[in-house]
């Protein structure tokens, strides 16, 4: 309820609006919330900063390969021999080395696939269920054979052939050095091994296509790497359970892929010897993308469909794929005879550097994927390069990969992303592809150059990648329907229990609900960073700083912390507490307002304003209806009745009232009356707030006033600093205010919206009568391009794709 109450005049105004602002009792959490991280974070040292950076002693080890395969199609299996030379850049003295042996998460007993749970309820499984549950079961301890998971045929000496002593621990494998090797040093070994290809689980394997008996290979972490040695955890050689992905460390890679003569291989790197691989329509082709600034088609779909007809067994003929890559932290590669290749080589970032942007992907996904997937790579390329460093490698590849879903890898990516089989798509279809296109592609900067650990930290690549997301998201379409980014699409998963809810500084392997943890809340609280907490100058410029510093090095999260701080300016110890550290959500509670005015002493203003309270206050229903026999009062009737007070006017201004205030005026300093003239007539509002979610964040109040005009008062979070419960803040207005509005544009992802207006503004809830109805918006089971072919209406646009 709105109130106005007289003031006093003088400089008790002032002292006033001072005690709104003093502490209080000690009794609230603020202080702890307001303090710095402190000993939350590793102590600053040599070879990390305190401001964020790397310090004079950093290290990172290298590891280059040398790598030969073949793809057996016929049997879906690899067979692989490097020849590794790791690079001992520590101070320390290795006596072993770790690799990491990923494919054994599907080997017989991995703790990946014991260690899964889950139940039957009452209403019984689903038939993908059950396959689901016989695919967990054929790899865990209770199957009699074992046919998934690395088979390690040799480690050796790379100089003298002699065998290396190997422990191989579920996906980890220690190798026992010969010598110890020392700083500086290098050393060089061989291993020979081989493993059967998985059905695509969404980071790797084949999909097969049952209708022409072919498969689509999507080979990544198919050969044994080095784990990374550091600073902060010595070996990160933590088991690989399926959800915490891969530590990497950077190195030089040459790698010759054989594979069937018909296959079309997409990779990791620079092809060494596309003479050899492709026909000389093919060279032409491409020759032609490489100046093209729209895709070039290098394998048509009736290529790539006459290739469809031949079967596994068929062909007999191989041909070997050469790729040289340099500086990167892994390899993957993608191979079919079902491929479409499309590409373009443009000038990204126009100075000079061309980059390839490549797609390769079978009909399916057409008519989508032609139009579509080669121009998002390049898209994705300017826009992440604009807001951290240029794309440094010479090429960037779409795959087309499943139906849903995407896996990033060093230049290449598989994402999904499938229209119907007669090539119509919804809109949230061509919506899912663009934006996985981009997700992926984009992870070539997070955590391919920017080298987080992502077995520790998933937020630290997927959180990062995922607001670049959405910022190119709305770069390539203004009204893109981006599905994480906006305060407000994270404020169901906020208001969760708290027993189901994981910090956002969790270890991978822990999280509950790992993409509302590790994907929407940091790219949510990073978004507000952006827009409220810090404004988009100050952090576009920390942002772009954090990667220039660990571009091609590998970050820990206090690192991002202390340099978007020390980059910006901006004490954000309290934001890093509330939104990675805990669990609380944001929840402002606008409980009251009190409206107060300043009254002058002025008795032209004064005694006016009393006159129009006390009009309003004889409106009483009586008085009203008294007034239609007003004429018969006794005094009306009777004139002799009147006297003095009768023609008495108590608010008319006398001139001993004018003598008054002048004489009231004389005793005032110039810049006492100077006050007192500017703060007649001005409206004081006193907001009562609460801040019942926990987490302290700014508060953006919105002013409607009765003019029919509105303003916007924005104060930070550090208001909350002495009294993170309750507080009072004091908002003077030359207009007066009808509504007031907390956080009106869906800026902190407050929970409840229902307390954020006062006077509180209710909301209708909706009902239908007499029975449930179809909506009149639904689809039926068909796309609308489907509905409109039905309807024999053209679409009004349509990607024609490319045959």
């Amino acid at each position: 309820m709105q109130k106005i109450i007289l003031l006093a005049v003088g400089l008790a105004i002032s002292t006033g609006l001072a005690k709104a602002q003093a502490p209080t009792a000690p009794t609230q959490n603020a202080n702890t919330r307001f303090e710095q991280l402190g000993p939350m974070l590793p102590t600053p040292n040599t070879f990390r900063t305190a401001a964020g950076a790397p310090g004079r002693d950093y290290f990172q080890n290298r590891a280059d390969y040398d790598i030969k395969a073949e793809l057996d199609d016929a049997n879906q299996r690899i067979i692989g021999s490097e020849t590794v030379t790791y690079h001992n850049n520590s101070t320390d003295e290795l006596r072993f080395i770790w690799l990491q042996l990923d494919q054994n998460l599907f080997a017989k007993g991995s703790i990946g696939s014991v260690t899964r749970t889950g139940g039957i309820n009452e209403s019984g499984m689903s038939f993908g269920q059950l396959q689901n549950l016989t695919s967990v079961r054929e790899r865990s301890s209770q199957q009699a054979t074992d046919k998934y998971g690395y088979k390690i045929t040799a480690v050796k000496d790379a100089k003298s052939g002699t065998a290396l002593k190997y422990t191989i621990n579920q996906t980890m494998m220690r190798i026992d050095l010969p010598t110890p090797l020392k700083p500086g040093a290098s050393y060089a070994f061989n291993v020979d091994w081989n493993y059967y290809i998985t059905e695509y689980y969404g980071r790797s394997g084949y999909e097969l296509f049952p209708k022409d008996g072919n498969s689509n290979y999507f080979i990544a972490h198919w050969f044994p790497r080095l784990c990374a040695y550091n600073d902060v955890n010595g070996w990160q050689n933590k088991q690989f359970l399926g959800q915490g992905e891969f530590t990497l460390i950077f190195g030089n890679y040459k790698v010759a892929i054989t594979v069937p003569s018909d296959h079309i291989v997409g990779s990791t790197g620079e092809c060494q010897n596309y003479k050899q691989v492709l026909s000389a329509t093919q060279q032409k082709r491409l020759a032609q993308a490489a100046t093209s600034k729209t895709p070039v088609v290098i394998v048509t779909q009736a290529e790539a469909e006459a290739a469809e007809k031949a079967k596994p067994a068929d062909v007999k003929g191989k041909k070997t794929w050469i790729y040289k890559a340099d500086n990167v932290r892994d390899f993957a590669f993608a191979s079919s005879r079902k491929f479409i290749w499309d590409a373009m080589q443009t000038d990204v970032y126009g100075d000079g550097r061309k980059i390839w942007s490549m797609s390769f992907y079978s009909k399916e996904g057409n008519p989508l994927w032609g139009q579509y997937s080669t121009r998002v790579v390049e898209h994705t390329l300017k826009s992440y390069g604009n807001r951290t460093i240029k794309y440094p490698y010479p090429v960037a590849i779409s795959c087309h990969a499943t139906a849903g879903g995407g896996m990033e890898y060093p230049m290449i990516s598989f994402n999904g992303g499938r229209p119907e089989a007669d090539g119509t798509y919804s809109e949230q279809t061509k919506a899912g592809m663009i934006g996985v296109i981009i997700h992926e592609v984009g992870h070539n900067f997070f955590p391919m150059i920017v080298n987080s650990d992502e077995r520790q930290w998933t937020w630290m690549d997927e959180g990062l990648n995922t607001f670049c997301q959405y910022l190119a998201e709305k770069e390539w379409d203004y009204n893109f329907p981006s599905r994480r980014g906006e305060p407000q699409y994270i404020t169901d998963y906020m208001k969760s229990d708290k027993s189901v809810l994981s910090p956002i500084m969790t270890s991978s392997d822990n999280v509950i609900s790992l993409g509302p943890n590790a994907y929407a809340k940091p790219a949510t609280a990073l978004n507000i960073l952006r827009e409220t907490v810090m404004g988009r100058e100050l952090f576009d410029y920390a942002f772009k700083e954090y990667a220039r510093r660990w571009a091609f090095k590998s970050p820990e999260p206090a690192d991002f912390f202390r340099t978007l701080e020390d980059a910006s300016g901006v004490d954000l110890d309290w934001f890093w507490k509330g939104w990675f550290y805990g669990v609380e959500p944001v929840d402002q509670d606008l409980v009251e307002v009190d409206w107060y005015q300043v009254d002058s002493g002025n008795p032209e203003t004064t005694k006016a304003a009393a006159r129009a309270e006390a009009k309003r206050r004889a409106g009483t229903i009586s008085k009203q209806r008294d007034a239609a026999t007003q004429a018969e009062t006794v005094v009306a009737k009777d004139s002799t009745m009147k006297d003095f007070y009768n023609g008495y006017d108590p608010y008319a201004v006398t001139d001993a009232d004018r003598k008054k205030y002048e004489d009231y005026l004389a005793t005032l300093t110039p810049d006492e009356r100077k006050a007192l003239e500017t703060s007649a007539g001005t409206n004081l509002y006193t907001l009562s707030l609460k801040n019942k979610g926990g987490v302290p964040m700014p508060v953006i109040v919105r002013m409607q006033f009765e003019d029919g005009t509105d303003s916007v008062a924005r104060f930070p979070a550090e208001i909350w600093r002495f009294n993170d419960v309750s507080i009072k803040k004091v908002i003077a207005t030359s207009k007066k205010v009808t509504q007031w509005t907390l956080d009106p544009f869906y800026e902190i992802a407050d929970i409840d919206t229902e307390n954020n207006s006062f006077p509180r503004q209710s909301q209708p809830t909706r009902f239908q009568l007499f029975k449930q109805r179809q909506s009149p918006f639904a689809t039926q089971g068909q796309n609308p391009m489907q509905q409109q072919r039905r309807t024999n209406q053209p679409p009004a646009t349509q990607g024609s794709g490319r045959n």
